[in-house]
């Protein structure tokens, strides 16, 4: 009969502690709430003979397993990171102040960039108030003429900054329709993307972005007004202009009564028009314009949200011409 030989005491241990561990992944499996993880080599294995498993206490650092996860309140409450990059040749340094302003309503601005050749002297007015805006220059020298190499520089940085995934947004500040397609791929993956640029702004690149802000209505001497001072003399477009996408937004809400509230109008107008902003028509407030047309019915009770409806028409006697009820 063999003699059986007495197993050495590191055999045994790394045997106890097989067992240990196997037993341990039966608990997990049997325990709502955490999952093991696949390896079954990363298990939750203690450092010591008589260390307690960290996974069974239920701690946030434990190791291969995974808790179940909840919103992260510190993502909830940040500001949404922007990345701004201007396209110096076709914006002016006049707007800067009221440029970052403006991002400043949509999020932060992390990463601010500009692209041109500042060898240039048209370019030296920017060059000035970089340091005020703590924004980065980005020296593209034009190699050839009738090329623009800044233009490709800002595209190639727009696509590396969107792949570190650290962006929410991306803010063009340019008035050139070559950006038309940057503007498509960015939303395409997900990042919202806000447009800056003049009114002379082709279709194709306004439409391309979430909002599209005029820089004529960021200008110092900008002028927009309230309904007690009037429609600005500067403004882009008269206030009558806006009648038609209005009466499309309210069309688009279908209220069995007409009345729909003006906010809700306000949300929809941006998603019909990027470039709809209630200044470009001389005034700062969506009210106050639609007040000025007086081609609406309007209701605000006492502590209520405003609500609006178009005025409808009725045929006068005389059946030759409409006439508002």
């Amino acid at each position: 009969m063999p003699i059986p030989l007495a197993l050495p005491s590191a055999a045994l241990a790394y045997r106890e502690r097989g067992l240990r561990q196997r037993t341990i992944v039966k608990d997990l499996e049997a325990t709502p709430g955490l999952e093991p993880s696949r390896d079954r080599r990363q298990v939750c294995h203690a450092s010591s003979p008589g260390a307690a498993p960290p996974c069974l206490t239920r701690m946030t650092s434990t190791v291969g397993c995974e808790l179940p996860k909840g919103p992260n309140m510190a993502d909830e409450n940040r500001l949404r990171r922007l990345a701004i990059l201007i396209d110096a040749d076709n914006t002016s340094p006049r707007v800067a102040d009221s440029l970052f302003e403006e991002i400043a309503k949509f999020g932060e601005a992390s990463v601010r960039r500009i692209y041109g050749d500042f060898s240039s002297p048209r370019l030296k007015s920017w060059i000035e108030i970089l340091q005020k805006h703590a924004i980065d220059p980005y020296q593209q020298f034009a190699y050839t003429s009738g090329k623009n190499a800044s233009d490709i520089a800002l595209v190639i940085d727009a696509m590396d900054l969107l792949h570190t995934g650290r962006f929410d947004g991306f803010c063009l500040v340019s008035s050139d329709s070559d950006f038309t397609r940057l503007a498509s791929r960015l939303r395409e993956q997900g990042a919202d993307v806000y447009g800056f640029g003049m009114q002379k702004t082709p279709e194709s690149f306004r439409q391309a972005c979430r909002r599209f802000i005029y820089t004529e209505n960021l200008l110092p001497d900008a002028e927009v007004a309230t309904l007690e001072e009037g429609p600005s003399r500067k403004a882009l477009e008269p206030p009558r202009a806006v009648i038609p996408i209005l009466n499309k937004a309210i069309a688009q809400l279908e209220t069995e009564d007409g009345w729909v509230g003006l906010g809700v109008v306000g949300q929809r107008l941006a998603t019909i028009a990027s470039d709809f902003d209630s200044r470009t028509y001389g005034y700062r407030k969506l009210s106050d314009l639609v007040r000025k047309t007086g081609a609406f019915d309007i209701e605000q009770p006492k502590g209520g949200a405003m609500r609006i409806r178009a005025k409808t028409t009725r045929p006068s006697k005389t059946g030759s011409k409409a006439t508002p009820e």
